[in-house]
């Protein structure tokens, strides 16, 4: 039988989502986990692959077992008791033996937040702006995007992605309101799908805008040249997160 989870992280601990040598990643932790409560190797296959240091508010992954799994709530308790505090597993989902969780996704949703005041309670999950960003200009770049479907100059060199076709539903920005009352900024962006870097590189081209040093015209050569050379600096990673994913049979 296919299940999946639901879970969230914190990205700081880990090498990223998946599984790689000599380094701790949430797939590997997730997995060994399954393999001690289930007493067999159990691989999960996840939603995506968030990089080092990037958190995700909702993931989804899938597994398989023999047997119906019994007591869902106690296999819950099971894995967050394992995986440590940097894990929360919400929920275990029955679903039909095709489900996938990263085929079958067909809505992702990305959140960058920008602290505009430096905060030492806020660095851990944003990246602080030295110097004002003009908001107008960068919602005018993320506007442009919209037209574009090819993302070849936001996607990291020698990926193994088969085509860089990214179709945004949504991107934009708006005021952060947070809990310790500094201002600060959040960065939306919703797609079928994103490539390996794209988010952070996206955001890093958009805050050049912010920052009166790239024009609209020189946004759409970025983009029409299909050069990751030629877009802005890949931003920090802590401020990145997972935000939502969507699949047609979960509610």
């Amino acid at each position: 039988m296919r299940y999946f989870l639901k879970l969230a992280y914190n990205g700081a601990p880990f090498h990223g989502w998946q599984s790689q040598p000599n380094a701790v990643s949430v797939q590997q932790t997730l997995e060994e986990a399954l393999a001690t409560i289930l007493r067999r190797p159990t691989p999960v296959t996840g939603a995506g692959r968030t990089d080092t240091g990037v958190h995700a508010r909702v993931m989804y992954a899938h597994f398989d077992t023999v047997e119906p799994i019994a007591d869902s709530a106690r296999l819950i308790n099971g894995l967050n008791r394992l995986c440590g505090p940097a894990i929360a597993v919400y929920d275990v989902i029955p679903v039909h033996d095709d489900a996938h969780a990263r085929f079958d996704a067909t809505r992702r949703t990305y959140k960058y937040f920008v602290s505009l005041v430096k905060s030492p309670f806020l660095a851990p999950l944003s990246w602080h702006s030295p110097s004002p960003l003009d908001v107008e200009a960068m919602n005018a770049g993320a506007a442009i995007l919209m037209e574009y479907d090819d993302f070849t100059s936001f996607a990291k060199l020698h990926s193994d992605a088969r085509t860089n076709i990214c179709r945004l539903t949504e991107a934009r920005w708006n005021e952060w309101t947070n809990d310790f009352g500094t201002p600060g900024l959040v960065f939306t962006i919703s797609a079928d799908r994103f490539l390996r870097n794209m988010v952070r590189a996206v955001v890093g081209t958009l805050v050049e805008m912010g920052r009166g040093k790239l024009t609209p015209e020189g946004l759409r050569r970025i983009v029409d040249t299909k050069d990751r050379c030629s877009a802005g600096t890949s931003m920090p990673p802590q401020a990145l997160f997972l935000w939502d994913i969507h699949y047609p049979y979960i509610d």
